[in-house]
């Protein structure tokens, strides 16, 4: 028996276990909250955004608000034209925390009224946010030499206030502070930009233009420069390999808010040492399967099934991973909760591609269709031939005697008759948010054409979270064709690994009897699993870049080298082609325009039952 500290201690433990898996848990429902309010504000759903769960943490407010924020700027603005301007003059050696700080600024003034007058819910919001981060940073407020700062605390105030130049400030500072408010008239991104070069130029460093030259000089700066350049030590975590993509990325989600980020990390760093959150633990990782299940859907496969397929695929370097198998909330939910109706809008927002591209589509499959057909009646077709037996020709027996050709027969060979399986396998990952309905539409009209053929297809989407590969089956090998619909409940999130998701997929398509085999696979290129909160991993080096993309080649290798054909469709961004090449070889096809899906994967498909 326990003592009653033994005991105390346990229950201690116990909590600190839950509090950590339901910080874990809620964090999921914070992103997608956030996502859908930049959606919503933005109207546009291809915007990507990381959110910023610390931060939503410390303040509700601040998080919630910078989130509309991110959708009003990219819906009255263009997002990418001022990261760009901002990372070229970081290049150009600006320091990027004043021009951060002051690019915030302007976006304020510039999106701040405009969205609270047409969504006067958010005022209360804006305001809440705006005391949040003067309370929570009182002691940390701008010191006399810090112009930039004073100026933030200023434009602050004057916010809270709801009437411009109500804080006293000196003459010098109420000139910037002017020059601030002439952002909620500027009608373009780049009277925005030059705005914010302005004032870099005269508040931060007086002597930039000079030394380097004006807003010409800075947005005539070479694409390859900046690829050229190493951006690692800018970045708050190293994503991918593509340092700069990763650092406008960032400079995108940092762009609109406000917040003294240090004192959010200080303010995370304090709760998870009050609430001893260094790792997840080993027991609370064992409930992660219960989290994926609430999520994701009931696995379609029984315990006993899952652990041995759990056993035969996860080793080498899957060896800390688990698979998981479900045919998706949408159709095996647990309960109806907030990630069900996440996953309803999602299919809804698919279905609006699919209607919208509903010709294109339609003459797709049409000609996918024919093409399949027609090469299925070949194989159907028997064929005579000349041969040293069958029946007699009579025209031929003059040879007899004369000729050492014995061939004085017709016979008729029936086509070997040959069964066809196909293997769809899609990219679920978050890096396919800004493709989602496209992909969805390719993976269907692929189903399309199968069935309307005969052909045995399954579709499969997977994606990877904490240490679960999820493989999400959209329709089985024998289904009927009205089994293609849920492909539009086709969702994206989380991370990839891609090794093991083809591995998985591939152990059940050799189990087929059919005698030809052929998976294809709609992927970015970008294989990314990083492992988190896994004590004593065994493999923990985080599976991305060469490592990712070596592993995934060698799993396409091995199932070839087992007969299954393997083509890969490229659903990704130009610059991830290389990858794509060193996994698929010269079987991958590269989709620019949708309009000639059907001509592409047609042509290795008829390849391939020829």
């Amino acid at each position: 028996m326990l003592d009653k500290a033994g005991a105390y201690r346990s229950s201690t433990q116990e909590a600190s276990r839950q509090e950590a898996f339901g910080d874990l848990e809620s964090s999921f429902e914070i992103e997608n909250r956030i996502k859908n309010l930049l959606w919503t504000v933005s109207g546009d759903y291809s915007l990507e955004i990381r959110p910023d769960v610390p931060l939503f943490l410390r303040s509700k407010a601040i998080e919630l608000y910078d989130g509309i924020k991110q959708g009003a700027f990219a819906r009255y603005y263009d997002r990418e034209e001022m990261s760009m301007y901002l990372v070229k003059k970081v290049f150009l050696q600006a320091d990027e925390a004043e021009l951060m700080l002051l690019t915030q600024l302007c976006i304020e003034e510039a999106v701040g009224d405009k969205i609270c007058q047409e969504r006067p819910g958010i005022r209360s919001m804006q305001t809440k946010a705006f005391e949040d981060i003067l309370d929570q940073e009182f002691e940390i407020l701008p010191s006399y030499g810090d112009a930039v700062g004073r100026l933030r605390l200023a434009l602050l105030r004057d916010r809270l206030s709801g009437k411009r130049g109500t804080f006293r400030v000196e003459r010098q500072l109420e000139r910037w502070r002017d020059m601030v408010y002439e952002a909620g008239e500027a009608e373009t991104t780049q009277e925005l930009i030059a705005l914010v070069d302005i004032l870099y130029n005269t508040l931060v460093d007086p002597d930039f233009e000079k030394r380097i030259g004006g807003l010409d000089r800075v947005l005539a700066v070479p694409l390859e420069e900046l690829r050229d350049y190493d951006w690692r030590e800018l970045l708050s975590e190293e994503l991918y390999e593509d340092a700069l993509e990763t650092y406008m990325e960032q400079m995108n989600s940092r762009m609109t808010g406000l917040e003294r980020e240090d004192v959010t990390e200080a303010m995370e760093e304090e709760r998870k040492v009050k609430h001893k959150i260094t790792v997840l633990p080993p027991e609370a990782l064992e409930k992660a399967h219960d989290y994926v299940e609430l999520n994701f859907g009931k696995t379609y496969l029984s315990e006993n099934e899952e652990k041995r397929r759990n056993f035969l695929m996860c080793r080498g370097l899957h060896e800390d991973c688990s698979l998981y198998f479900t045919e998706g909330i949408l159709r095996a939910p647990v309960k109806k909760n907030y990630q069900y109706e996440y996953a309803k809008r999602l299919r809804s927002k698919n279905l609006y591609h699919y209607h919208d591209k509903h010709r294109i589509a339609k003459h797709n499959i049409a000609q996918l269709t024919d093409l399949l057909r027609k090469t299925l009646i070949l194989h159907q077709e028997s064929e005579r031939m000349i041969s040293d037996r069958g029946q007699i020709l009579p025209g031929r027996l003059w040879r007899v005697g004369r000729s050492s050709d014995a061939r004085l027969f017709l016979r008729e060979l029936n086509s070997e008759t040959r069964d066809f399986v196909v293997d769809v396998l899609i990219d679920a990952s978050g890096s396919q948010m800004a493709r989602q309905g496209q992909v969805a539409l390719q993976g269907y009209m692929i189903a399309e054409a199968l069935s309307n053929v005969g052909i045995s297809h399954r579709v499969m989407s997977f994606c990877t979270f904490w240490d679960y590969t999820i493989l999400h089956r959209l329709r089985d090998y024998d289904d009927d064709r009205s089994a293609n619909d849920n492909i539009f409940n086709y969702v994206t999130s989380s991370n990839n690994r891609d090794g093991l998701a083809i591995k998985a997929a591939g152990h059940e398509l050799l189990q087929r009897n059919e005698d030809k085999k052929i998976m294809i696979i709609l992927s970015d290129g970008r294989p990314y699993d990083v492992v988190v909160n896994r004590p004593n991993a065994k493999n923990p080096k985080p599976y991305k870049g060469s490592y990712g993309v070596a592993d995934t080649a060698f799993e396409v290798r091995r199932l070839r080298n087992l007969g299954v054909s393997v083509l890969g469709v490229f659903a990704g961004e130009e610059k991830d082609l290389a990858a794509e090449k060193k996994i698929f070889g010269k079987d991958f096809a590269y989709i620019r325009d949708i309009t000639g899906f059907s001509r592409i994967v047609g042509k290795y498909l008829v390849k391939q039952l020829d």
